[in-house]
């Protein structure tokens, strides 16, 4: 799914800039959930808007299913991005002025996937899958923080991408509504989406099936554990 070759990323600035990533090679296959884990300043960040197109690497190769991701230029990438990469953010990044539903059509939309009718009844489905259905036509700023990490989530899904990102998708949230996010992210992991998640969680073997650890922009650890366990999705809808 994912390859990496000679990645670095240097941001310009006085004294030289900051050297966020530094000769990053590094394969991940797909269908798996996978922990990207290090210190603040490591990288983490970086390398997933790197692999997701969301930023442009210095030096090196992204290759996502076979696409060279830092190849494309601005208009093919975020067509590819809409339709390969759903992206979850901490902070959720749902637009306040429209609804739960409106914001899991907005992909869909915009990358036009499906007409308006057949997009509205997916939004549903995803919304149903994720469990909160009955907050579709509200807006965001009604939901829980867990609800509207859960919209976030449906969202992402809205292309059927093969690829989800999630920077600190728990980082706002409390521990029993962090667990049941990274629950769901698990079960999309089983159903054959790769998830490359950035977490500070300390138990990530708990979660996920490999761990990446980076340090000082490099990567010094890429171990394969235990697959999670958690309970299937359907079991978690009103968790």
């Amino acid at each position: 799914m994912i390859e990496l070759r000679e990645l670095s990323k240097l941001y310009p600035g006085p004294e030289g800039g900051t050297q966020a990533l530094n000769d990053v090679t590094l394969s991940l296959p797909d269908g798996e959930f996978i922990a990207i884990v290090g210190k603040s300043g490591s990288g983490k960040s970086t390398l997933i808007n790197l692999i997701a197109g969301i930023d442009r690497p210095s030096h090196g190769e992204v290759r996502v299913a076979g696409t060279a991701v830092q190849a494309l230029d601005e208009s093919r990438l975020a067509a590819w991005r809409g339709r390969h990469v759903g992206v979850v953010f901490q902070f959720f990044q749902l637009l306040p002025t429209l609804t739960v539903l409106e914001n899991v059509m907005l992909p869909m939309d915009f990358c036009g996937t499906y007409p308006p009718g057949p997009a509205r009844e997916r939004a549903l489905q995803l919304l149903q899958q994720v469990g909160i259905a009955e907050q579709a036509h509200k807006l965001p700023s009604a939901l829980s923080g867990g609800q509207q990490q859960r919209a976030a989530i449906a969202r992402s899904l809205a292309n059927d991408p093969p690829l989800i990102v999630a920077d600190e998708p728990t980082g706002n949230l409390d521990s029993h509504t962090a667990h049941a996010v990274l629950a769901l992210l698990a079960a999309l992991a089983r159903q054959g989406k790769t998830v490359l998640m950035v977490t500070h969680e300390r138990d990530v073997s708990a979660i996920a099936n490999r761990v990446v650890t980076l340090s000082d922009g490099r990567v010094v650890g890429n171990e394969t554990v235990r697959r999670a366990t958690h309970a299937p999705l359907r079991e978690l809808r009103h968790a």
